[in-house]
């Protein structure tokens, strides 16, 4: 996901190129707390507290380039450990909320959830990428 913003600066990055008004920066820290929320929340039950309120418009982020893509690292970094030391049958402590939250009983589910969702959203970022400067991400980066 880094790689498909790496070299926007930080106008480009809080930009929104569509309707719906999302950023590519606002995008990213979603997938931060999906990270959070899909392995700390759900698998093991428990995640401590944000230090920030989140209370802005979805898919948008107050915060600094250099913050949100930290905490996205950091997300990343907890799912990859929560991962490493937990069985694919292993069942989720927590739970997701309606109408999702009986769908996923295993860890092997969650991570199939969070590569689709990751997929999804990469896509996105490639088009707003394209619309920002131009860059395709077609070929090496």
């Amino acid at each position: 996901m880094l790689a498909i913003v790496d070299g926007l600066d930080p106008q480009a990055l809080t930009t929104s190129v569509l309707p719906s008004g999302w950023t590519p920066l606002g995008l990213i820290e979603h997938l931060g707390h999906a990270e959070r929320h899909w392995f700390q929340e759900i698998v093991t039950g428990a995640a401590e507290p944000l230090p920030w309120p989140d209370d802005h418009a979805p898919l948008t982020t107050p915060r600094e380039p250099q913050v949100v893509f930290a905490f996205y690292d950091d997300q990343c970094r907890r799912s990859d450990a929560v991962i490493a030391r937990t069985p694919l049958s292993a069942r989720p402590q927590g739970r997701h909320p309606e109408p999702l939250g009986d769908e996923f009983g295993d860890l092997r589910g969650i991570i199939m959830h969070v590569v689709e969702e990751t997929a999804r959203h990469a896509g996105h970022l490639d088009i707003a990428r394209e619309l920002l400067d131009g860059r395709t991400g077609l070929g090496p980066r």
